[in-house]
C-alpha cells in the first residue's frame, strides 16, 4: 500500500461575469470571451476534471449566453441564480456526490473568494487572473488520464438523464432499474486495467470499504501473485457505459480469503453494485471451499461500505490497535442476484 492521496481536484467550478468572459452579463455588456479560459476549459475536460458553474445572474440569460459561444455542454449541475456562491457550490458537490474538498473556484471578485473560504475552507480558490496558470498546478494533473477519464462528462450527462427519468418514474423502484437495462461484468484485471484501478483507489472516498490506495505498481504485483485475485468490475445499461466503476483485492489464504480492498464509484452507489459484488465474491469462496473475510477501516466518508457488509451477512470478528476491523461472512446464507440485472462473470476463476 502506497501513499497517491495528494489532493486532487475533481470539478472545477467557474464564474462567469469578468472570469469566463469579459463583461457583467446583467448589465448589458456585449461580453466577451476569454479565450485562455476556454483552453483551460478544454484541456481540464481532456484530463478527466468535471466543471460547473457557480454565478450570480439569470439563468437563462446566461445560459443563452453559453449556448452561443458553444460551451454550454462543458458545465455540470449548473448554479445560476442570485444566491450565495457557497450555497452554489454546496448544490454542485451534491449533486454530483463528490467531496466538498475536491472541488476548486474560480472568480475575479475578492469578496467572493473570500466568502467560499470562510464557508467552504476545503474548496480551493483562484483568483481570475490566475487562469491561465491552472493546467500546470498539481492538484489539476492526475498521475493517468484513462479512457474512463475522457468519458467522464458525458458518463454525468448520462446519470443526469437517468435522474431525470428516474425521477418522472411513479412505479416501484426495481421496475426502474429492471427497465434500465443493467449489464455488470466482473473480470480478472489485466494490465490494461491498472491505471483506471489506481485513479479508482486515488479518487474513491464514500464507497472504499479501507481508504486504502495502491498504486500502478503495486496493482500489477497482486495481478500477477498467486496470492492475490484482483478483479475489475464495470457497468452499462441502455443509456451507455459508466466505465470502470468497481474494484476488489483478495488476498488467499488456505483456510480463508480476506477482502483487503473493495470499492465502487460513487456513480454508481444507488445500483446496488456493491451488493452484486459481493455476492459473486460469496459465490468465489463457497465453491472453493474457503471462509470469507473481509477488512473495515474506518474514514469520515464510508460508513455506507460498512452497511453493505452487514447486510451481506458479515459481521465483527476482531479490531486491532491500528483500527482495522476483520469481518466475516456468514456463508450458508444464499441471496441471488438481483433480477433486474445481468451479471457477466466466470464462474470459476
Amino acid at each position: 500500500m502506497t501513499t497517491l492521496k495528494e489532493k486532487k481536484i475533481k470539478c472545477v467550478v467557474w464564474d462567469l461575469d469578468n472570469t469566463l468572459w469579459d463583461g457583467t452579463l446583467a448589465e448589458g455588456d456585449a461580453v466577451r470571451l476569454r479565450s485562455e479560459a476556454v483552453a483551460v476549459i478544454k484541456t481540464l475536460d481532456e484530463r478527466g476534471i468535471l466543471q460547473s458553474i457557480a454565478s450570480r445572474n439569470t439563468h437563462d440569460q446566461a445560459m443563452a449566453q453559453l449556448r452561443m459561444f458553444g460551451l454550454e455542454e462543458y458545465f455540470l449541475y449548473p448554479q445560476i441564480n442570485w444566491g450565495a456562491k457557497a450555497a452554489s457550490i454546496e448544490q454542485i458537490a451534491q449533486s454530483l456526490n463528490i467531496g466538498i474538498d475536491t472541488l476548486a473556484f474560480i472568480d475575479d471578485q475578492p469578496f467572493e473568494r473570500d466568502e467560499v473560504r470562510f464557508v467552504l475552507p476545503q474548496v480551493l480558490t483562484i483568483d481570475a487572473a490566475d487562469i491561465a496558470r491552472i493546467p500546470a498546478m498539481p492538484s489539476m494533473n492526475p498521475r493517468f488520464v484513462t479512457s474512463d477519464s475522457k468519458q467522464r462528462r458525458a458518463m454525468y450527462q448520462n446519470d443526469q438523464r437517468r435522474d431525470q427519468v428516474e425521477k418522472a418514474f411513479t412505479g416501484p423502484k426495481e421496475e426502474f432499474l429492471a427497465g434500465l437495462g443493467m449489464v455488470i461484468t466482473i473480470a480478472l484485471a489485466q494490465e490494461e486495467d491498472l491505471q483506471r484501478a489506481e485513479e479508482l483507489t486515488v479518487r474513491t472516498n464514500q464507497l472504499n470499504a479501507t481508504g486504502y490506495t495502491y498504486s500502478y505498481e503495486e496493482l500489477d504485483a497482486f495481478r500477477q501473485s498467486d496470492q492475490h485475485l484482483l478483479l475489475i468490475a464495470g457497468l452499462d445499461d441502455k443509456y451507455g457505459t459508466y466505465g470502470k466503476i468497481g474494484l476488489a483485492l483478495i488476498e488467499k489464504g488456505t483456510e480463508a480469503w480476506t477482502i483487503k480492498l473493495l470499492l465502487m464509484s460513487c456513480r454508481v452507489m444507488a445500483r446496488g453494485v456493491g451488493s452484486i459484488l459481493i455476492q459473486y465474491l460469496r459465490q468465489m469462496a463457497r465453491k472453493a471451499g474457503v471462509r470469507l473475510r473481509a477488512e473495515f477501516v474506518t474514514t469520515d466518508r464510508n460508513r455506507m461500505m460498512l452497511i453493505t457488509y452487514r447486510f451481506a451477512h458479515f459481521s465483527e470478528l476482531s479490531t486491532d490497535a491500528n483500527g482495522v476491523t476483520l469481518l466475516e461472512n456468514d456463508l450458508s446464507h444464499a441471496t441471488p442476484l438481483p433480477n433486474y440485472v445481468q451479471l457477466q462473470a466466470p464462474e470459476v476463476l
